[in-house]
């Protein structure tokens, strides 16, 4: 369980702990994503650059997607772990689990299935309508 059963008190020392290692256990699993994506992306490069002999525009096209997808990737990875880097701080400040927003408690379901969560379902809606 990523938070005490009953959000908005106080946790425990060993409850911080816990959420504080399964938090640093998916940033570090991310971060190791990240080197792979990165390595993958050094040798696209190499490839696209030793490669270009007899290329036409579809070639061209191909390895400019597959060029945009990987950068995607990269931007995605860094990211995400970005996001539980930000849960971390906020483990340590004592804030995590509460609603950035209305500083509500940010249900346990919701902490448990996105466990980088700042906000809850309420604000989370309202800044999608918002957004739409």
């Amino acid at each position: 369980m990523l938070v005490h059963d009953t959000v908005g008190t106080a946790r425990t020392t060993a409850e911080a702990d816990q959420i504080r290692a399964s938090l640093r256990a998916r940033y570090d699993e991310l971060s190791a994503e990240y080197e792979q994506a990165v390595a993958q992306s050094q040798v696209l490069r190499l490839v696209e650059v030793g490669d270009t002999a007899g290329d036409d525009q579809a070639d061209s096209g191909t390895k400019t997607a597959e060029r945009d997808t990987a950068q995607s990737l990269l931007r995605t990875i860094l990211d995400r772990r970005a996001q539980f880097e930000h849960a971390l701080t906020r483990l340590d400040e004592g804030s995590y689990g509460f609603c950035e927003g209305c500083t509500a408690p940010i249900p346990v379901e919701r902490l448990e299935i996105f466990p980088s969560a700042t906000s809850c379902v309420g604000c989370k809606q309202t800044r999608e309508r918002r957004a739409a």
